[in-house]
């Protein structure tokens, strides 16, 4: 099993990032999890530049839509910019609204501040629109906004490590039960 986990920050010392790299420390055995970090390589949404019918679109977006093709589940951790998602994974979701990379793909979210209830918001909206499979069915935070924390901290945390788990363990069944749905009968 595969899961993407994809930063809408840029920051070098983000702890969304930190955080989904906790997760990717935390995985078990028989799944594999990698971090996108390519999202600042992605221009600005241009449909001129998007041919979804012979699959013409720059190389940084097509990298991003093969990276999510080739996963079974996605997990996002995004700060709030503004009452809303990072722009950076706003413009890249922008990026996939009509070529279907995550229609029904199971995805969760999980935030690094308690007060993100509005880029959650703002980013349910977006994966609505590209028919994501929401796993968790709510965000769920790991309160870090002021700690200096690093992913070997997060993963031996007795706080955070349950939360990272349950999600990537949402994330798993679902992604089981797709693939069991989507099996020839």
């Amino acid at each position: 099993m595969k899961i993407l986990a994809i930063s809408g920050s840029l920051r070098k010392v983000s702890s969304n990032t930190v955080l989904l790299r906790a997760a990717i420390k935390l995985t078990p055995p028989g799944v594999e999890m990698t971090l996108y970090d390519a999202l600042g390589d992605i221009p600005p949404f241009n449909p001129d530049l998007d041919d979804l019918d012979n699959g013409v679109a720059p190389p940084s977006v097509l990298a991003l839509r093969a990276a999510l093709q080739a996963v079974d589940a996605v997990l996002i951790s995004s700060p709030e910019y503004a009452h809303g998602v990072s722009g950076v994974l706003k413009n890249a979701l922008d990026w996939l609204v009509g070529s279907g990379e995550f229609s029904g793909k199971p995805t969760a979210l999980i935030n690094a501040s308690p007060r993100s209830q509005h880029a959650h918001a703002s980013l349910m909206e977006v994966l609505r629109t590209i028919s994501f499979t929401d796993v968790m069915e709510g965000l769920l935070t790991v309160p870090l906004a002021g700690r200096k924390v690093d992913e070997d901290s997060l993963a031996a945390d007795p706080d955070v490590a349950p939360v990272i788990l349950k999600t990537i363990q949402a994330l798993m069944q679902a992604a089981q039960a797709q693939a069991s749905s989507d099996a020839p009968a």
